[in-house]
């Protein structure tokens, strides 16, 4: 019998002949400096714990969703008319060694993690085998019938892994950047750097509990090894507020940069007047409406990679209006400005809030074990590029800084026109991958009778788009929003919760050391949340005002 090569690389059970006389035990690998080495051996969790871990109906669709981000698949476009349960059937059919994982619809009484116990030479959990076919029952299935065909898990490598990483890591928060640094002072850059060393040290540590077992998949997954059925949903409702809310974002920032190139844009219709913005946010909603009707969104995957390149793009806007455009840059500012600095602290925090992401990354790895260097490596390019653009932008604009730099950019000039559209044309792409795990989850709660109907899926979209739209019509100012999001959300997901489940799951061999650096980061996290949330929303109120 074959060893781990047999159950995927770093990921499967160290399973021993008799003659060597050892169990199969699994245990929290450690990548720090700080844990003791005389904890090898110790257990993870307690045997009662393991066996009182049940995997929930909701949200299963989490893993599929998300997926969507780390998928290689080639494109194929189609609407909303087929059928997901028969995509599904004839990807389980495909091959042996099929890339959804075989625990993906497991049986509701078995635990996602499975205590030490002494395995026989021949003795191997089938649910650990890769390539097992797909099991899931067609009452199972039935429940995505009605879900876009996503594109199946692929085994990543580690240029694509770090692609990956770093695409969810370059997101909107890059447009921000000069504005955070202008709210909270020079010194204030020093949270940047700070917020990135804590969270990719917690994206390590969301590693380390997925590593406790093959059943752990995903971030809800975690969140119910740790805490139960309760933990899961409740870290889910978290994750799913968060994507909606990119949603809103979304659509703010198409608005701005629209509105900014068609300032005399405007509509009288029966008596009501649209302005600018509104009429452009109107028509980035109805651009956007049609993405989220999509049944395959493999396209919207594969070209939604290039957010790399579009921060790139951006940002040498940027460098190009301020150099060979001549606009120059202007030293000032204050050193550290403690009033604003909490509003700078949830607009650093958004930077950072891709966590959601980061084990899917991790469980499509070839080699999962390298999964901490493409942290590490993506978040020093990500944090690197967004204090290039930070101190850019504010040298360059100063106290008139907004909370897009690329509204600050002359409209003359023809890098900043490449800029605006950039701006505008990338959230076609991601929208509605982002607002697709809502829509998911959402549906998952149907009745049986009503989760098949086409019609029902196509009209939760275009409910969700919609209800986006009177969001952000309402609440239309893009740096306090994002400043919101950053310190209420992103502190939970990517500070509390992966250093909470840290805590839970792999305890019982934690130093000291560990126990007080997870307890003084979740402190900091919730410190973060506090005061940000409370000075965004302040400052939102002075806006409406």
């Amino acid at each position: 019998m074959k060893g781990d090569e047999d159950l995927g690389p770093d990921r499967g059970m160290d399973f021993e002949t008799d003659d060597e006389e050892n169990q199969a035990e699994r245990v929290c690998e450690d990548d720090g400096d700080y844990e003791s080495e005389s904890d090898v051996t110790a257990p993870s969790r307690s045997a009662s714990m393991h066996q009182n871990i049940d995997n929930p109906t909701w949200p299963q669709s989490y893993r599929l969703s998300m997926d969507m981000y780390t998928s290689a698949t080639p494109p194929n476009i189609s609407f909303l008319t087929g059928s997901f349960l028969i995509s599904a059937r004839k990807r389980s059919q495909a091959g042996a060694h099929s890339s959804l994982p075989a625990d993906h619809f497991q049986s509701s009484t078995e635990p996602l993690i499975y205590p030490a116990t002494s395995l026989d030479k021949d003795e191997v959990p089938t649910s650990y085998l890769p390539g097992e076919k797909l099991s899931a029952t067609s009452s199972q299935l039935s429940r995505f019938s009605n879900c876009q065909s996503v594109p199946t898990m692929q085994q990543c490598s580690y240029a694509q892994s770090l692609l990956n990483a770093i695409n969810v890591l370059c997101g909107i928060g890059l447009l921000s950047t000069p504005y955070a640094l202008k709210q909270g002072g020079w010194w204030s850059l020093a949270i940047l750097f700070i917020f990135g060393i804590i969270t990719c040290f917690t994206g390590i540590l969301l590693k380390r509990c997925l590593e406790t077992s093959p059943r752990l998949q995903t971030y809800p997954d975690i969140g119910q090894a740790a805490f139960g059925t309760p933990g899961r949903i409740f870290l889910s409702i978290f994750l799913y507020i968060e994507l909606y809310s990119s949603c809103v974002e979304y659509l703010i920032m198409m608005s701005d940069n629209l509105s900014a190139l068609f300032p005399n844009a405007n509509m009288n219709f029966s008596g009501i007047h649209l302005d600018s913005y509104q009429l452009c946010m109107i028509t980035s909603t109805l651009i956007i409406l049609p993405t989220v009707w999509l049944r395959n969104l493999s396209l919207l995957s594969v070209i939604s990679v290039g957010g790399v390149f579009t921060a790139g793009a951006v940002s040498l806007c940027l460098l190009w209006v301020g150099v060979v455009d001549q606009v120059g840059f202007h030293p000032s500012g204050p050193a550290l400005d403690l009033a604003k600095l909490p509003v700078t602290l949830g607009l650093f925090g958004f930077c950072y809030g891709s966590h959601s992401v980061f084990p899917n990354i991790y469980s499509s790895m070839k080699e999962p074990s390298k999964f901490p260097s493409v942290l590490i490596i993506s978040f020093s390019a990500s944090c690197l590029l967004y204090a290039a653009v930070a101190v850019c932008g504010f040298l360059m604009f100063g106290h008139s800084t907004k909370s897009q730099f690329t509204l600050n950019m002359p409209s003359g000039f023809m890098a900043s026109k490449v800029a605006a559209w950039t701006t505008v044309v990338a959230p076609v792409t991601k929208y509605a991958l982002t607002i697709t795990p809502v829509a998911f989850s959402l549906e998952e709660l149907l009745p049986s009778a009503l989760d098949r109907s086409y019609s029902i899926s196509i009209l939760i979209r275009t409910i969700l788009v919609f209800s986006t739209l009177v969001v952000a019509l309402t609440v239309p100012y893009f740096g306090s929003v994002m400043a919101f999001i950053g310190s209420s959300l992103v502190m939970l997901i990517a500070l509390i919760f992966p250093c909470a489940c840290y805590l839970s799951i792999c305890r019982d061999r934690l130093t000291k050391l560990q126990i007080w650096v997870c307890i003084l980061i979740m402190n900091v996290g919730l410190i973060c949340a506090i005061v940000g949330t409370y000075s965004a929303i302040t400052t939102i109120g002075d806006e409406k005002v």
